[in-house]
């Protein structure tokens, strides 16, 4: 007979490929998430781990055995969620990634409000800018921006026809003078971000069907796109972010749009499942409130 935890806690080494980072998610001793496996493995008399000194990997017989340790699991807690909770009700736990600024700034109040309503259903978080990866990383949805280009996860549209936009506070306005053409924003001090691993400096804009790309320059950049939303309203320069992320500076004046004339790039928000049957009345609840605050 299998414990619950240990299938519990050989999925989650096999995501992170390390019993040190499975053991710090659950909160426990490492050695404990190792006696986990080497429970599991006798009952099984399979290895299910490749173990050396500096790499863990799973053998060809824990690849196999993976996904049915993971439709276990999925099975159990369908089962504990169906006998805790009404037909009506919505519990269980959903684990959520979204992007740092958006997340921070406009969809948090959409998930303290969501859970409200839903008071058996607990929420985990996840805010990052960077990509995240919804097969290996331990959540159930995530809002991406960005086309998507991944045939093998669903991906249902919440903002398709955002853009960015060019924004700077009145404080910097005031001191510096509002940019006229795309020559005046290259002289600008622009606060930029790292965007996939690179510097985001080159901005795409268009007007009247032409597009234009600026070289910019600044003297702060940042791997978290908050910290950029922060420096802008705090007077530092200029900022190219996307419009959901301003919009309710903009509303209650902290920033202000700058050649308006002009459109930014098309960043669509999207919101990720890696499997259909993730699509939980919980999940589908979520999106539609979501989508409900993103186009208001």
């Amino acid at each position: 007979m299998f414990r619950l935890e240990d299938l519990s806690l050989f999925v989650r080494a096999a995501a992170f490929s390390s019993f040190s980072d499975a053991a710090r998610e659950a909160g426990i001793p490492p050695a404990q998430v190792s006696s986990a496996i080497k429970r599991l493995e006798t009952a099984l008399n399979i290895r299910l781990f490749a173990r050396s000194t500096r790499s863990l990997r799973l053998t060809v017989e824990g690849e196999t055995w993976l996904p049915f340790a993971e439709q276990m699991l999925d099975t159990l807690q369908s089962g504990l969620q169906k006998i805790h909770t009404s037909d009506d009700e919505v519990g269980g736990t959903l684990q959520i990634a979204v992007p740092s600024d958006l997340g921070r700034n406009l969809l948090l109040n959409v998930f303290r409000e969501f859970r409200e309503r839903h008071p058996a259903l607990r929420l985990r978080i996840v805010f990052s800018d960077h990509r995240t990866d919804v097969f290996k990383d331990p959540v159930d949805v995530a809002f991406r921006y960005g086309d998507n280009d991944d045939a093998s996860f669903i991906s249902l549209p919440v903002a398709p026809e955002n853009r960015r936009v060019l924004v700077a506070s009145p404080g910097w306005i005031a001191r510096h003078g509002e940019p006229k053409t795309l020559a005046d924003l290259e002289k600008c001090n622009a606060l930029t971000y790292v965007l996939r691993g690179r510097v985001f400096d080159r901005w795409s804009l268009s007007r009247d069907g032409v597009e234009h790309t600026v070289q910019v320059s600044g003297s702060i950049t940042s791997d978290d796109a908050e910290v950029i939303r922060r420096l802008a309203i705090a007077g530092e320069g200029i900022a190219f972010k996307s419009a959901l992320d301003v919009r309710d500076d903009v509303r209650e004046g902290r920033l202000q749009v700058l050649l308006p004339q002009y459109q930014g790039d098309t960043v669509p928000l999207n919101m990720i499942c890696p499997h259909r049957k993730q699509l939980s009345a919980a999940v589908r609840l979520l999106y539609d409130e979501v989508k409900a605050r993103c186009v208001s």
